[in-house]
């Protein structure tokens, strides 16, 4: 079964009439009981047609669980090498503020959450840089004082699959045990031409090695693709779903390609002017992706938030809320679900 719901007949008996308002209501605000035809796709909380971060956490944890983004103020080794073509070196990030020191930075960010929700939990969330390219003893003094803050249940390290040493895997087989560990690995791409093109320092064979070795320690695995890369087809970035549900991953977070200010990818637009997926061909191939991917991976993220000060283009990804709206009535439209296409 890909839908749990409660279906109704369109023409109620008249004896029934009466429990009209009661569905009404559980429709309104419980999402669980739909008339007609509708349905609810079974991992959300919201009517989502993909499996949701927000039901994986409320599943998880019983209750309200953000990610809290922090700066540890990791480097990168693919600088030394140039740099992936689309970074850009000193960006302003969407930190409050990332020159604090880290406890710092987690406090200014809760409070904000708080406004809105003060009951909910936390997972820390080592955004910015490869975090596990910086000497361990100074990772692990950040982690260790991250799980001493209130309501934190989880910690998230973003990174990169080929700088994970022996050493880290040691120390996150202890960590995962303690709580809930996420760690966040980018692909963009299971193209190797096309990861060769934006220098990206890596093969697909070292990502399949990290996603690996992490599942092997039971730590959940979340990979970053960016569709819209330089040249690359519709089928390009299928396959690189495709190879994603080959590994098994966790979860996964879509990015849409933006050119921004100050990058080496500005300048091989401004010279080659290669295609830029419109918001119409983004939603088609997005939803392709979803059908293809296996339901039960968890889609952390479906486009991106480019800085507007530093965006060349697409103008249309600073619209978020728009297109994750388009996104929703596409897939109503068509008739479809994550998962509809994976055959395993």
């Amino acid at each position: 079964m890909r839908y749990e719901c409660i279906a109704l007949p369109t023409e109620l008996p008249q004896q029934l009439i009466i429990l009209y308002p009661i569905l009404f209501f559980y429709t309104r605000f419980f999402d669980k009981i739909y008339l007609g035809d509708e349905k609810m796709f079974k991992y959300t909380l919201d009517n989502k047609r993909y499996h949701t971060f927000n039901y994986f956490l409320k599943n998880k944890f019983g209750c309200k669980v953000f990610k809290v983004p922090l700066d540890a103020l990791a480097s990168c080794p693919n600088k030394i090498k140039g740099g992936c073509i689309f970074c850009k070196d000193n960006s302003k990030s969407n930190i409050t503020n990332e020159n604090n020191d880290i406890i710092t930075q987690f406090n200014e960010e809760i409070k904000l959450l708080n406004k809105k929700w003060p009951n909910a939990k936390h997972i820390a969330y080592l955004q910015t840089g490869s975090n596990t390219y910086m000497n361990i003893d100074k990772f692990k003094n950040i982690v260790e004082s991250l799980l001493k803050q209130d309501n934190v249940v989880g910690i998230s390290i973003a990174t990169r699959p080929d700088v994970i040493s022996d050493e880290y895997y040691n120390y996150f087989e202890k960590l995962n045990k303690k709580k809930f560990l996420t760690v966040e690995l980018g692909l963009q791409s299971s193209n190797e031409n096309t990861l060769k093109l934006i220098n990206r320092g890596h093969d697909t064979k070292s990502f399949e090695n990290a996603v690996n070795k992490l599942h092997k320690l039971n730590i959940f695995v979340v990979a970053h693709i960016i569709n819209g890369l330089p040249y690359e087809t519709k089928e390009d970035m299928l396959n690189t779903v495709k190879f994603l549900n080959n590994l098994k991953v966790d979860a996964v977070k879509i990015h849409m390609l933006h050119i921004l200010k100050g990058t080496k990818i500005e300048n091989l637009y401004e010279k080659d002017k290669f295609h830029i997926l419109s918001k119409e061909e983004y939603i088609d191939i997005v939803i392709n992706q979803l059908e293809l991917l296996d339901e039960k991976i968890v889609i952390e993220r479906i486009t991106g938030d480019p800085i507007k000060d530093d965006l060349i283009t697409p103008l249309w990804l600073t619209k978020k809320f728009c297109l994750l709206n388009d996104i929703d009535k596409e897939m109503v439209k068509r008739d479809t679900y994550q998962g509809k296409k994976n055959n395993n």
